[in-house]
C-alpha cells in the first residue's frame, strides 16, 4: 500500500521539514493496524497521505489496488478524526447520508443505508436528532457510521477516541472491533495510547521521532478482545513489548 514514502514540507526553503522518510507499510484485508510513536513523528501525516489529502514528496501510495487520488475519488476509504466533524444543521441520519449523496444515490437508498449504519453503531433511534443533542461518544459513533456508509475497504482513524473519558473510550473500542468484524473493513488507527493500540490491533506499528520512520511492528495475538483480555498476562506482555519498541528495545515476544 505504502512504498518508500517520504514527505518534505516547505521543500527548498529555510524552514524545510522532513516529516516522513522512506516509510513502507502494507495492510491486509480485514487487518487492524495501529500507528504509534512520539508526538510529531508523522502518524497523522501518513494518514493524510493515504487519504490523498496531501501528496508524497517521494514514493507511492495505493489503496485497494489504485493510486491514492483515484481511491479518494472512488471513496475507497472512510475517515474519522478526533473531532466528529458533524454538520450541526443536518440530522444524524442526514450526516450519515452525506457520502451517499456525493455518490448520487437516490433518497430511499440513502435512507436505508444510513439506517443500516446507525443500527450497526447502536444509534438507530437517533436518526432524527441533531449532533448537539448527542454526547461526545455518540457523535463519534455517528462519524464512524458516516465513514462506513459507502462500505469502503479501508477505514482511516486519527485518534477518534482521544477526547473521550476512559469508560466511553473503552466501550467504543469494543464496539469498533465488533463493527470491523462485521464489515471486514481494514483499519489504520492513529493513537498515542499503548493500551488502546494493543487492545484493538492485529499489529502495532511503531514510528520514530521526526523524520518519521517505521522502527518496529509488534504482532498482537490475544485469545479474545474483551474485558477479560485487558487483565490477561498476554495483554500486559504485548503492552510491554510496544513500550520497549518505543524506547528502541527489541521486542521479547
Amino acid at each position: 500500500m505504502i512504498d518508500k514514502v517520504t514527505k518534505v514540507f516547505n521543500q527548498g526553503r529555510a524552514d524545510e521539514v522532513t516529516a516522513l522518510s522512506e516509510v513502507s507499510l502494507t495492510v491486509g484485508d480485514g487487518e487492524f493496524v495501529s500507528l504509534i510513536g512520539p508526538s510529531g513523528c508523522g502518524k497523522s501525516t501518513l494518514l493524510r497521505l493515504i487519504a490523498d489529502l496531501i501528496e508524497p514528496t517521494a514514493g507511492t501510495v495505493r489503496v485497494a489496488g489504485k493510486d491514492a487520488g483515484r481511491a479518494r475519488r472512488d471513496q475507497d476509504y472512510g475517515i474519522a478524526f478526533q473531532q466528529a466533524g458533524l454538520f450541526e444543521w443536518r440530522t444524524v441520519r442526514r450526516n450519515v447520508e452525506l457520502p451517499l449523496e456525493l455518490r448520487g444515490l437516490g433518497k430511499a437508498e440513502r435512507r436505508a443505508r444510513a439506517d443500516q449504519m446507525l443500527a450497526l453503531v447502536g444509534l438507530e433511534e437517533f436518526g432524527g436528532h441533531y449532533p448537539a443533542q448527542l454526547s461526545g461518544g455518540m457523535q463519534q459513533r455517528v462519524a464512524i457510521a458516516r465513514a462506513l456508509a459507502v462500505q469502503p475497504p479501508l477505514l482511516l482513524m486519527d485518534e477518534p477516541f482521544g477526547a473521550l473519558d476512559e469508560m466511553t473510550r473503552e466501550r467504543l473500542q469494543a464496539e469498533l472491533l465488533g463493527i470491523c468484524a462485521q464489515t471486514g473493513t481494514s483499519t489504520i488507527f492513529v493513537t498515542h495510547s499503548i493500551s488502546e493500540a494493543v487492545f484493538l490491533s492485529h499489529r502495532v506499528v511503531v514510528m520514530s521521532a521526526r523524520p518519521g520512520r517505521i522502527t518496529a511492528a509488534v504482532e498482537v495475538d490475544l485469545a479474545a478482545r474483551d474485558e477479560a483480555a485487558r487483565q490477561s498476562d498476554a495483554y500486559f506482555e504485548h503492552v510491554t513489548a510496544v513500550r520497549q519498541a518505543l524506547r528502541g528495545i527489541p521486542a521479547s515476544i
